[in-house]
């Protein structure tokens, strides 16, 4: 059990973007010999899913999301790097490939989505922006995953997503692997209408669900 003093540090360092106030509570932890996963489950992730609520109720705006996302990815990193290599307790939920699709560029939602799916215990094989259906099939068959992930931006890029349940059908992977859409312009509708098995409509509701998913 993490103490309730290093809780509300850690809490106060996420809210207050401070990097290295987060870093020095994984040190210190890491100096007492702490359980650096019950450090991450107790304290950091309970204020990242905090931060993500009040995104979702407009309490909170996306500069700062991005702020509270480089936090963790500094906290994340550096427990990493303490965790004795092939600790039972680091090992992952699932594996999830991650990209945005061929045709869009842009990236912002698909990384805080990264951040958060590694912060909450996945391997994460993030492909990048502007990627084929055919790449996504590969590296999932590759990394044997459990669900990928797709980013469209764009009305016209969002075609591509329901190309990829097409493709998974074809290759007899529907069902095996699961599907999860986002982006601006996609919603529950449209993640309904193509066949996906859920709809992220930002990183905290995307990270909740991916593990809804992977649990079934």
């Amino acid at each position: 059990m993490i103490d309730a003093r290093i809780i509300q540090e850690a809490h106060e360092a996420l809210f207050g973007f401070d990097q290295a106030g987060a870093v020095k509570i994984v040190q210190q932890a890491v100096a007492r010999q702490d359980n650096l996963l019950d450090l991450l489950n107790q304290a950091f992730i309970p204020a990242i899913n905090e931060i993500g609520e009040k995104f979702s109720m407009g309490e909170m705006f996306l500069p700062e999301l991005i702020q509270a996302a480089e936090v963790m990815k500094k906290v994340t990193a550096e427990v990493s790097a303490s965790l004795p290599k092939g600790s039972a307790a680091g090992q992952s939920h699932g594996t999830i490939v991650i990209g945005t699709v061929q045709g869009d560029i842009h990236d912002i939602g698909k990384t805080l989505v990264v951040t958060l799916l590694g912060v909450h215990g996945f391997t994460v094989h993030d492909l990048g922006r502007d990627i084929p259906t055919a790449s996504f099939l590969a590296k999932a068959r590759e990394t044997n995953a459990n669900l990928i992930g797709t980013s469209a931006l764009l009305t016209t890029t969002m075609p591509k997503q329901k190309e990829l349940e097409e493709a998974l059908k074809e290759a007899g992977l529907k069902g095996k692997v699961k599907t999860m859409v986002g982006g601006a312009p996609v919603t529950q509708r449209w993640a309904e209408r193509i066949g996906a098995d859920a709809f992220g409509e930002n990183a905290h509701e995307a990270a909740r669900k991916a593990l809804e998913l992977v649990s079934k």
